[in-house]
């Protein structure tokens, strides 16, 4: 699997940084998996991050992530024969990849959870606590996500809630704190990754609309998040595409997806309708 630890850390640069990255291919990915592609918004720092998902095209071995942040990622997964979850994690402080390498203490901790989510901890793309709820999502619907952030003490408290389309109420995941050395929400985006690698995914094609996003500040003032900018990893892969359409961003990956809209690297912009509803 990608490390989401490094696309987080070069999302958050989104400048000369960033376009060097996506433009230095790693030939080792070529065949092998559709490449990841990803939604680098423009938002300050803030308490809650509200974004919206229509998965349009999906195949086994793919994750749309909605909410994604300097701490973590939150969003749907298709897993394989059928099943389908939903995924949030927080990562520990650090660059290291063996979970059972960090101290107790600098640990991410679990404050709480929904009875029907599972918790543990990953390695492999940085190391964290995660959790995982059975939730069979489909193709053409929307799903709503919203992360909140408390600071407590030298933690912050990141808290997911996801609504399905059916949903009258928000359903809360789980609730992680990690030493952040007092930061709220920031570095936000978006993005669609291949995660099979098995050379059969890179002919699939995958494709999701994503938004409205919105941040709500410390003083409580909603911000749309209207701009982003189109990123990709090192993948030299060109079936690629990103773009604004019906008012909401999307990103398409794999198959014979052809950039056909907005160029790699380049900004997009959209106008935000309403304020979302939130729990």
């Amino acid at each position: 699997m990608t490390s989401r630890r490094r696309t987080t850390a070069a999302l958050v640069l989104l400048g000369g940084s960033m376009i060097l990255a996506v433009a230095s291919a790693d030939e080792k990915l070529a065949g092998i998996a559709c490449r990841s592609v990803h939604l680098a918004y423009t938002a300050p720092e803030a308490t809650a991050f509200y974004n919206e998902v229509t998965v349009e095209k999906s195949a086994e071995g793919t994750y749309f992530c909605a909410c994604g942040f300097n701490q973590g990622y939150f969003g749907i997964q298709e897993q394989g024969r059928g099943k389908k979850v939903v995924i949030f994690s927080v990562w520990d402080p650090g660059k290291q990849d063996d979970p059972n390498s960090v101290d107790e203490g600098n640990r991410v901790k679990l404050i709480s959870k929904d009875d029907q989510v599972r918790v543990g901890r990953f390695g492999n793309e940085g190391t964290g606590g995660q959790s995982f709820l059975d939730l069979d999502w489909k193709e053409g619907e929307t799903y709503r996500f919203l992360v909140t952030a408390r600071v407590a003490g030298d933690r912050t408290e990141f808290a997911a809630h996801i609504a399905p389309p059916d949903a009258k109420e928000w359903r809360h995941l789980a609730t992680f704190s990690t030493l952040a050395k007092g930061k709220l929400l920031g570095g936000y985006y978006s993005f669609i990754e291949d995660f099979k690698r098995d050379k059969v995914s890179a002919t699939i094609e995958r494709r999701a609309r994503f938004g409205e996003a919105w941040a709500r500040t410390a003083d409580g003032r909603w911000i749309a998040l209207t701009r982003a900018r189109f990123t990709a990893d090192k993948n030299p892969a060109l079936t690629i595409d990103a773009g604004v359409e019906s008012g909401r961003f999307f990103l398409a990956t794999g198959g014979k997806v052809e950039n056909a809209h907005v160029p790699l690297g380049k900004e997009m912009d959209l106008r935000p309708a309403r304020i979302p509803e939130l729990p």
